[in-house]
Formats: C-alpha cells, structure tokens, sequence
C-alpha cells in the first residue's frame, strides 16, 4: 500500500492499492549453477524472456558460476524456468539449495 498526506496539517492520507484488480501472484526464487558465462547474445534473450514469461528478475553470480531467478510461480515451475535459460542458451545445470 502506498501513503500519500496532504500536508502535515491534515490527518486525511489517500489509500491507493496497487494490487486492485489484478490477480495475486506467488513469487519463489531458484538459483542454479551454470557452465560458461552468457554472452551479449543470451543476455538479449534473458531481457525478453522477462518482459514475457513472469520472470520478474535474473541476477549472475560470476565468482560461484550461479544464476538466480525470482519468478511467479503461478503461471510456472521451476522446471521451466531452468528450459527457458537454457533455450536462451545459458548452460544451465542443476537447481542449488537457497541459504
């Protein structure tokens, strides 16, 4: 929820939800090792796969070789995540325990 006061005068503050009318989502974050590091081609691909697909947000971690990705897993799993990384050609390898 986001506050807005009129002034300090006032003790009236707007209530805006930005959530109203939209369905909720579920947001999980995975993370997986990767082989070589994604190139400027892959990392084009990485960018429309966001605006697409629900990925919310896709962060390299080049000293552990790891991917992390934060995605709404109401509209899918992580399966399909690790395929879409892999379609954008990043090599993808097993899913890592979250600490």
């Amino acid at each position: 929820m986001l506050y807005i006061g009129f002034t300090r005068e006032t003790a009236r503050v707007l209530q805006i939800h930005h959530t109203e009318g939209f369905e909720r989502m579920t947001y999980l974050e995975v993370v997986f090792s990767y082989g070589s590091l994604p190139g400027e081609n892959e990392l084009r691909a990485i960018d429309s796969m966001r605006e697409v697909y629900g990925i919310q947000r896709v962060r390299f971690n080049e000293k552990e070789r790891t991917v992390r990705v934060l995605f709404d897993a109401s509209r899918m799993k992580q399966d399909a995540v690790a395929k879409m990384l892999r379609q954008a050609g990043v090599d993808v390898r097993e899913p890592m325990a979250l600490a």
